[in-house]
């Protein structure tokens, strides 16, 4: 069965345009024109991954996943207009995986897709369950535990806490961290990762503001305690 897409955009021919790509690419598309249509579309068709434009009538892009991440953890990509750095950490900050700036060239979006849809679902062939300290993490099920809690992550705060776990000890700089998430080790991007390990450490750590488990090596990256 096809992967199933959610676009979320006031602009009709950008939907279509990014709809036919994405068809092209073997994905079934489903579509709303604001946040408040989209969200009943998120319990009927369950999507794989959102792509969700920022400024819309009716419900704007940010209360749609303040209300979505409330129940759900789908992976989202930002379309926005917006080229300012709080924009983008907002978004980051309110669950968004990735972001695209408009205009977009459509081969990105795609190259997007398959990346963040790739993460959400993958499984590694080695080392599948990670333990340290009193976190564990099994790539197969994509289940995260803090002690007895169960964490909800999304897929890119998942990878990066995998990555972290991985090496215990390592200092991961941000530029290693958004090759994990992305794929890719754009200066212009590397910030998105603090907002990304803050995310992280509001779900793990008993006091985000003293973390535990993951340090930061200021002027470095980041790092997993070993214990």
């Amino acid at each position: 069965m096809p992967q199933t897409i959610l676009i979320v955009d006031d602009e009709k021919r950008l939907v279509s345009l990014v709809q036919s790509y994405l068809v092209q690419e073997g994905y079934r598309v489903v579509t709303a024109y604001n946040g408040k249509d989209a969200l009943p579309l998120t319990q009927k068709e369950k999507p794989d991954l959102i792509i969700l434009d920022i400024m819309m009538p009716e419900m704007n892009g940010y209360d749609f996943m303040r209300a979505h991440r409330a129940e759900s953890d789908t992976p989202i990509i930002m379309l926005t207009a917006k080229v300012e750095d709080d924009d983008k950490i907002i978004g980051l900050e309110l669950g968004a995986d990735d972001y695209v700036t408009k205009p977009f060239k459509p081969r990105e979006l795609m190259a997007r897709v398959r990346n963040v849809l790739r993460r959400a679902g993958k499984s590694e062939a080695t080392g599948k369950t990670l333990r340290v300290s009193d976190i564990t993490l099994d790539r197969d099920s994509r289940e995260v535990t803090v002690g007895n809690r169960s964490i909800d992550l999304t897929p890119s705060e998942f990878d990066l806490l995998a990555a972290l776990m991985s090496t215990p000890g390592r200092v991961y700089s941000r530029l290693d961290l958004l090759d994990v998430i992305q794929g890719v080790r754009y200066e212009g991007y590397e910030r998105t990762i603090d907002t990304h390990i803050k995310n992280l450490r509001a779900k793990i750590e008993a006091d985000p503001r003293k973390p535990h488990y993951i340090e930061t090596m200021y002027g470095v990256g980041y790092r997993l305690t070993k214990g």
